[in-house]
């Protein structure tokens, strides 16, 4: 790999990386610096390659509660991760999708029995019970669960600990936390479904805005990333609030939805080419691919050979921040697992040592703790 590309010795965001970014990021000089200090335009406070905790630390506890959130933090998590729906009196609570039927307790509540309906979201049809039909009130009475417990049974014994936390739950949070350890806290806030939601009169961005607004969270070096897999919602916060964003990206042949329902033909694969990129470097200042963006799967679903698409990015002033690294088997390439139990923890050190090698920016997972481990080795360099 040529040593002008490897993440170890970018020790900082700088403002070349970043390009339009980093006048988000940093203003002049270093954008986002490494260490864990509090500079006035958020120089000293991430690390590169950082490490965003993917719905908290949601590989060890129920995902988008403050349990999950804690432990991410105390982990060492750079940043804490937040998806976004909201309830029917447009309350922005942290459910990483609307249907909350894996989620929480809510079938074994008689009183709302009846609530349980069919629905098409973004081309898919699900059928249980979902936040836009509840207030916040009425979510509050409900507790999480774990969401995949076939997968993490451990994970099951706090199923009822938690209620669904709200955005300005979360911020409360973090402003206490901050206040205990000295330094901000860093989130990662998306907007899900945002398109479906603005028929139905629950516009996400506004609110989201409002509330930013509202902590003092809105300025260019607020300690927040707010991401989007739809480019159009991206394009409407950048209208609202000035804190750094990313755009989504799912696999190559896979459209955002706002591109569906816009008759617009890109796909992913024409946004990570050159062109695509510069287009989402005019509002936005990084994107957060598929893991098989930066490195595709075999046929056989092995680890393949990196893309292009870390230097393309960095070439139009984009950092990034793929998804998702997770230590079980059924989430790794065939190649780094281990044993036959997809439920056993494979060999993730390897996934996330050759992703950090591409020299990407950050990476979410659902295991903070491991993810730190490997970045350790490259901030060092």
């Amino acid at each position: 790999m040529d040593k002008a590309q490897r993440p170890g010795r970018r020790t900082v965001l700088s403002v070349a990386a970043l390009g339009a970014g980093a006048a988000v990021l940093g203003g002049t000089g270093t954008a986002i610096a490494a260490g864990r200090g509090h500079g006035a335009h958020g120089g000293g406070e991430l690390p590169v390659p950082l490490v965003v905790g993917h719905r908290g630390a949601s590989g060890y506890r129920p995902e988008h509660t403050f349990g999950s959130y804690q432990l991410a933090l105390d982990m060492g998590a750079d940043i804490i991760e937040q998806d976004l729906v909201p309830t029917k009196d447009g309350h922005l609570v942290c459910r990483h999708e609307n249907d909350i039927t894996a989620t929480t307790d809510v079938a074994d509540h008689p009183e709302f029995a009846g609530r349980k309906t069919t629905k098409t979201v973004d081309g898919t049809k699900f059928t249980g019970w979902f936040t836009e039909d509840f207030t916040l009130a009425e979510l509050k009475t409900l507790r999480a669960k774990e969401r995949i417990p076939q997968t993490r049974q451990h994970n099951t014994l706090y199923d009822g600990r938690w209620d669904i936390p709200t955005l300005e739950e979360v911020f409360q949070w973090a402003e206490r936390e901050g206040k205990k350890r000295g330094r901000r806290i860093w989130l990662h806030i998306e907007t899900k479904h945002p398109t479906y939601f603005r028929k139905l009169g629950l516009g996400l961005e506004e609110p989201l805005a409002k509330l930013l607004r509202q902590y003092g969270r809105h300025k260019k070096d607020s300690p927040n990333f707010l991401q989007s897999f739809e480019p159009s919602s991206i394009q409407r916060l950048d209208k609202l609030v000035d804190c750094p964003k990313v755009v989504l990206l799912g696999t190559l042949k896979t459209q955002p939805w706002d591109f569906k329902e816009a008759g617009d033909p890109r796909t992913v694969a024409d946004l990570v080419k050159p062109e695509g990129l510069r287009w989402i470097a005019s509002f936005a200042q990084g994107i957060g691919p598929d893991l098989t963006v930066i490195i595709p799967r075999t046929a056989d679903g092995k680890l393949g050979t990196p893309s292009s698409v870390v230097k393309d990015a960095h070439d139009a002033g984009l950092v990034l921040h793929p998804y998702t690294v997770r230590n079980e088997n059924t989430f790794l390439p065939v190649d780094l697992r281990k044993g036959s139990d997809p439920a056993a923890y494979g060999d993730s050190l390897a996934y996330f040592k050759a992703l950090y090698a591409t020299g990407i920016d950050g990476i979410f997972s659902d295991n903070p703790d491991t993810a730190l481990l490997a970045a350790a080795e490259f901030r060092k360099r």
